[in-house]
């Protein structure tokens, strides 16, 4: 039977047109009150991820997506020292510091379970979409197949549009996925793996360190063809990275804010940028540890976090502490610039505070949410249902 098909139909955010527009306002803002600082492009970015001059954010959603990974057996770093079925079950007891900020925000939490070894007992906040118990180990064979890492990337996707609200927070957990996500942006980028794994100094010992890199190399040796998104992400991937890059595809395809917090985060965005080039229009990034890996990660997309506190701590929680930052500033666009709205950008007014809210047609696996008169990148790919 042949598989069904999904386009991706990811718009282009930017628009010289609607960029000037804003930018105009923030200059009057700036001589009138004061610069905005950091802040500046990310109100820009939302008006134009929102075509308005007076954007809105609601209701965020935080999505942690765990897996496990069969690299775990090169006694690579526990985030916290957790397993990652503790450190799941600490996050539906809401028992970390991300919990606690995403509550005090406002901030709706979904824990994905898309590839953890365990199974957790049902959970408001917990869905448990698994599509395999844990990746393989990518030194000794694909770290899943190709009809697994379409399928988490599907799940990706129906999560996503499955939740309410236009801003959409992702992070990446589990024991091995950030060395799996280095091994994603080595091979999508030809950047040398070395200084994209978090094994610094203060995270393992040098003999731990060298038994890392050597799995590192060996995993990339295995599968030295590997180039396609879609084919890494099964050699060398994780189930939450490829979940992630579904998760980002409907976002940017429903023009909701992407906020990327951590290596996983990084590779699955890197993937989906392969696949619909414009997704990374939509995204700004956080992080939450200081680790140098992290740094050659962000430079892989020259990017710059919107704020830096020092943390080193869960991937995710950076994404929440900042938020109030975030949601601040569209309303210094649409609240103390009273000059009236004026762009008539091809025939269409400008919208105030566009939602995101998935249509029917997002919902439905072959269609885009496009703006009038802006081009689409198409990316055609083929699922097979679930592996139960």
């Amino acid at each position: 039977m042949q598989a069904p098909t999904y386009s991706w139909n990811v718009a282009p955010a930017a628009d010289a047109r609607w960029e000037q527009g804003l930018a105009q306002r923030l200059s009057r803002l700036a001589a009138e009150g004061g610069s905005l600082g950091d802040l500046e492009p990310v109100a820009l970015k939302l008006g134009l991820i929102q075509r308005s001059l007076e954007p809105r954010l609601h209701r965020p959603q935080l999505v942690l997506a765990l897996g496990d990974h069969g690299l775990a057996t090169d006694g690579v770093p526990k985030p916290l020292g957790l397993d990652t079925t503790v450190l799941a079950r600490r996050l539906c007891d809401g028992r970390l510091p991300v919990n606690a900020i995403a509550r005090q925000q406002s901030i709706g939490l979904t824990i994905l379970d898309v590839g953890m070894a365990d199974t957790l007992p049902p959970h408001p906040s917990l869905v448990a979409r698994k599509v395999a118990h844990g990746t393989r180990h990518a030194r000794m064979g694909q770290a899943m197949s190709r009809e697994q890492a379409l399928s988490a990337i599907r799940i990706g996707a129906e999560l996503a549009h499955s939740l309410p609200g236009n801003a959409l927070l992702c992070a990446g957990l589990g024991v091995g996925a950030a060395e799996s996500a280095a091994l994603v942006l080595a091979r999508l980028t030809d950047t040398p793996v070395n200084s994209l794994l978090p094994c610094g100094p203060l995270r393992v010992s040098p003999a731990r360190a060298t038994r890392m890199l050597a799995a590192a190399h060996g995993a990339l040796a295995r599968h030295p063809t590997a180039r396609e998104p879609v084919e890494v992400l099964a050699c060398l991937g994780g189930f939450e990275t490829a979940a992630m890059a579904g998760l980002m595809l409907a976002a940017a395809q429903s023009r909701r804010l992407i906020v990327v917090d951590g290596l996983p985060a990084l590779a699955a965005l890197m993937a989906a940028s392969r696949l619909a080039p414009p997704v990374v229009d939509y995204c700004v990034f956080v992080r939450s540890q200081g680790q140098p890996a992290l740094d050659e990660a962000l430079s892989l997309f020259k990017a710059k976090v919107v704020m830096e506190v020092g943390l080193d701590a869960l991937d995710g929680t950076a994404a929440a502490l900042v938020w109030p930052l975030l949601s601040s500033a569209p309303l210094c666009l649409a609240e103390l610039d009273q000059t009236p709205l004026s762009l008539a950008h091809a025939g269409e007014a400008p919208r105030v505070g566009y939602d995101g809210a998935p249509t029917a047609q997002d919902r439905s696996m072959g269609a885009g949410l496009l703006a009038p008169g802006i081009p689409a990148v198409q990316t055609e790919m083929h699922f097979l249902p679930v592996d139960r």
